[in-house]
């Protein structure tokens, strides 16, 4: 075999390398959250004001409980109209001032290995509804991946990411989240193909080194 064949083999050691380096970002391989950990963020997040508005009790009851997997965080938003700009002033959409919020976010779920799973934008009214409240005018569905609580949490209270609440807080008229963890999925997840678009990537660079060296 010429050292040109053989070298068509180091496609598969790249395409290797590639996957546990994205496996490595992609997993939480660290386990579930520790009491002092539960507690640090805890704090952090009062001190940062989230208190105010969110359920300190529910949040410690989800951390406490944490398994180290992954969940999906869903999320309904209604949007305002219009608003001032929390930096300048000046009236704008609320979906703009929740597109200057989402930019940040999302880069800043996804240094912590998150990303969207599905966003939506509602095309109608409540269809099925027992004894719940009226529908308050939700726009805007998200589901978004988060590879662990410990993300979740340190995304929370990271300092570049405290002033984009600012446009948060402008944009949304009403809101509420909870996490949820994927029961039935009928899409493949990024764990999946990743791996398998790599795979096929080393598959192709073989083939091409071969088809050279005839």
């Amino acid at each position: 075999m010429s050292l040109l064949n053989a070298s068509g083999f180091w496609t598969w050691g790249i395409a290797l390398f590639l996957t546990l380096i994205f496996l490595g970002w992609y997993r939480n391989w660290r386990g579930p959250l520790k009491p002092a950990e539960i507690e640090r963020y805890l704090a952090r997040l009062q001190e940062d004001g989230g208190g105010e508005r969110n359920d300190i009790s529910a949040v410690r009851k989800f951390l406490e409980e944490d398994d180290g997997r992954e969940f999906v965080m869903l999320n309904l938003v209604k949007t305002v109209r219009e608003a001032p700009d929390p930096r300048t002033g000046v009236p704008t959409s609320g979906a703009v001032l929740l597109n200057r919020y989402t930019s940040v976010f999302m880069r800043t779920l996804l240094a912590r290995g998150g990303h969207p799973a599905m966003a939506a934008r509602k095309v109608g009214g409540y269809i099925d509804a027992w004894h719940t409240h009226p529908d308050p005018g939700w726009n805007i569905i998200g589901f978004m991946r988060y590879r662990s609580r410990r993300d979740m949490m340190e995304l929370v209270i990271d300092p570049r990411f405290l002033p984009a609440h600012d446009f948060k807080f402008a944009a949304m008229a009403e809101t509420f989240s909870f996490p949820t963890q994927p029961v039935i999925r009928t899409y493949l997840s990024p764990a999946v193909w990743v791996p398998l678009i790599l795979a096929l990537a080393a598959a192709l660079g073989q083939i091409a080194v071969l088809l050279s060296a005839a």
